[in-house]
């Protein structure tokens, strides 16, 4: 199922994405939340075009995993470093979170922002503690990011909070893809253009740290609650971005995520 979180008019819902003999996208509003299991189908069907995507969840955290891609590590060795043993953990706010289509604000305190395509995770229960070979019941599917990054800020702070912290700095999208298995997630490619123009391209197979592996880790101090979304790490390309761009994460098997850059008003 590709489930996805939308606004037509002044409501805000869940809904079931289908696609019909033509072609052409709809979406079928569906009764409670899908993390707690309720999902039944409320009789509503509109044209994907005719709704707005919001985020397809609101997690109480991001958890994001750096230096996962050895090609992205060498080429962010002055800013990042060595790749380590252990998986590179880090948070991005609540607040940082963005849905598709919605803007990415270019904060004025930096002077350099860089898109970061990444399969996202989003998990389905409490959970920690999880060892690697139970890591699939957590899962509740799979999404599309993008680890929008203050690059100056990051490098100038030798700690990476505040550069991807900002509001906007976060979008996930354009829904939740549930039908996914740990083994097909592993191996499925991931590309970002800016303007059309295919800036990177990877395959999750590349991943230095695996998902089981990510999860496993995550948990051992930390409890992930249904929502909270994992980033897996982004594959070489990574680069700047302009006012006024437009950055498309592309997932293969779950859809493209699509955001511009604009300055705040």
């Amino acid at each position: 199922m590709r489930i996805a979180r939308f606004s037509s008019g002044e409501d805000v819902g869940f809904g079931l994405i289908d696609t019909d003999d033509t072609g052409e996208q709809f979406v079928s509003r569906i009764s409670g939340h899908p993390l707690l299991g309720q999902i039944q189908l409320a009789g509503e069907r509109a044209r994907l075009e005719d709704v707005r995507l919001l985020s397809p969840v609101l997690p109480s955290k991001v958890v994001c995993i750096g230096k996962n891609y050895a090609d992205h590590v060498a080429e962010m060795k002055d800013v990042t470093g060595e790749s380590t043993e252990e998986p590179v953990v880090f948070l991005k706010p609540s607040t940082s979170v963005a849905g598709p289509n919605d803007p990415v604000f270019y904060p004025a305190l930096s002077e350099r922002v860089d898109y970061e395509g990444e399969l996202a995770v989003v998990i389905g229960r409490v959970c920690r503690e999880v060892p690697v070979e139970r890591a699939k019941d957590v899962v509740f599917g799979y999404t599309a990011g993008n680890d929008v990054t203050a690059r100056d800020l990051q490098k100038k702070d030798k700690q990476w909070t505040r550069g991807k912290g900002f509001d906007s700095f976060c979008p996930i999208g354009p829904w939740i893809e549930t039908g996914l298995s740990l083994e097909e997630a592993g191996d499925l490619r991931v590309t970002t253009t800016v303007d059309g123009e295919v800036r990177q391209d990877g395959r999750t197979s590349q991943f230095i740290h695996d998902i089981p592996t990510m999860i496993s880790y995550i948990t051992s101090f930390m409890t992930l609650l249904p929502g909270d979304v994992i980033l897996t790490g982004t594959p070489a390309g990574v680069g700047p971005v302009e006012v006024g761009q437009q950055m498309t994460v592309s997932i293969e098997k779950i859809g493209d995520l699509t955001n511009r850059v604009v300055t705040r008003d």
